[in-house]
């Protein structure tokens, strides 16, 4: 049986949410053929838990040798990985077809060449990305969730505002899944000349460690702090226009607390995994009580969700600011709720001191190099909190006390994180406690 043949592949594709785990059953929601390819829904069962994935499939007796690794068994295989067929999806795009349950669309005014070839990114972990040419990235949901995908809501609103600092976005294809309008994939403007962030942060951290020992970060050839301030520029330009572009509200103080109270919890099952968490926790608590003084209401809007350094490009010409989906393993309804825009300064500053510590994790010199580590983080924190204000982000005495507990939050999870993930890594969170 198909089903039976998917679960066995399932279990090794780098996208399944469910590793370790034994499924327990396998269903096909929906089979809906397409020209060229098989688009599928499956339920996958485990534990008790339901998630859904979406597959194409494509048939051949004869697999080419660049498309081996993408077999499934019995003449079936990954059609993602195959361009000869994937152009379909461009093709269904930009003529508005429904295939069944399958909705392609496209962007009101956009033009989409249906003529590129496809190639696969191969970095991600939870979906997967097909490049086409130079001019589009398709980026598809394997694990679904039932409604809009916030990244689709959020940059066809600031594309219509004429937003500088997205990409643009050309089209999407979507289903209904529990009587819900569902994403399955959003296609945008792919940037071939551009720069990660996390690069360019690190290419700057290496110059500094090989530089003179007295040489001050503002000093080293590498200086991010230019950079640093033109993103926080950016990043309050893209506040204000999705302050623009969706509703706002202020949480009163109230509100507040219980979020901190979550924070609070957090940091007690952070510490009870991780001791070494432990005597950094008064320092925490300290933290947390200062917000939960504050006295005022405080604004909350759409934001990113997920903001750090790996979200964000530097083209020729600006910063552009990708992803906006939001953290994937969270529900929607949490994704699109309102939250302080401190919360993706917190993400980011805290991506600032990840791309000066991570280089001296196996470092000869960590020890000796800890000092400028620190005055790299600091110099470009600051350089970024500038460009923010100066592109009109609020930073009041308030807001400070805020984004401190928005940051020690953040660690506390990070201490969590790697801990289970990655021990190695453990150093650069618990860092975050000693400034």
């Amino acid at each position: 049986m198909l089903e039976d043949t998917l679960a066995s592949w399932i279990t090794h594709q780098r996208w399944f949410a469910g590793k370790g785990r034994p499924i327990d059953t396998l269903r096909i929601e929906s089979d809906t053929s397409l020209p060229g390819l098989r688009h599928l829904v499956i339920a996958v069962q485990q534990s008790g838990v339901t998630d859904r994935y979406q597959l194409l499939l494509g048939h051949s007796d004869h697999l080419p040798d660049r498309l081996r690794h993408a077999h499934i068994a019995d003449g079936l295989y990954d059609a993602l990985h195959d361009f000869e067929v994937t152009g379909v999806l461009l093709e269904l795009m930009a003529s508005g077809t429904t295939f069944g349950p399958i909705r392609f669309r496209h962007l009101p005014g956009t033009a989409i060449d249906t003529s590129l070839r496809s190639l696969v990114l191969g970095a991600e972990q939870s979906n997967t990305s097909l490049v086409y040419g130079e001019a589009y990235i398709c980026k598809l949901f394997r694990r679904l969730i039932p409604g809009t995908n916030p990244e689709l809501e959020i940059v066809s609103a600031l594309a219509a505002r004429g937003a500088k600092h997205i990409a643009q976005p050309y089209g999407w294809i979507e289903t209904d899944l529990d009587d819900q309008p569902t994403t399955l994939a959003i296609m945008q403007e792919f940037l071939p000349t551009a720069n990660d962030g996390w690069d360019l942060a690190l290419a700057s951290v290496r110059d500094l460690y090989g530089a003179m020992p007295d040489m001050a970060a503002a000093e080293a050839g590498g200086d991010f702090s230019a950079e640093a301030c033109r993103l926080g520029l950016a990043t309050a330009e893209v506040h204000r226009e999705l302050a623009e572009a969706f509703p706002t509200d202020v949480v009163e103080p109230p509100e507040v607390k219980r979020m901190v109270e979550a924070f609070r919890r957090n940091l007690e099952r952070v510490v009870a995994e991780v001791p070494e968490l432990a005597p950094h926790a008064p320092v925490v608590e300290a933290a947390f009580h200062r917000v939960e003084e504050v006295t005022g209401a405080v604004p909350v809007q759409r934001v990113h969700g997920d903001y750090h350094l790996g979200q964000v490009m530097r083209t020729t010409t600006d910063w552009i600011i990708l992803d906006f989906e939001g953290e994937p393993g969270q529900p929607l309804a949490e994704r699109r709720a309102l939250a302080s825009p401190l919360r993706d300064v917190a993400g980011m500053l805290r991506s600032f001191d990840y791309a000066a510590r991570h280089l001296l994790l196996d470092h000869s010199r960590a020890e000796e190099l800890e000092e400028r580590a620190a005055g790299w983080t600091a110099h470009n924190r600051e350089a970024f909190l500038d460009g923010y204000v100066r592109g009109g982000g609020s930073f009041t005495e308030t807001d400070a006390a805020l984004l401190q507990a928005l940051e020690y939050g953040k660690a506390v999870y990070e201490v969590g994180y790697e801990s289970r993930n990655r021990p190695g890594w453990l150093p650069i969170p618990l860092a975050a406690f000693t400034r």
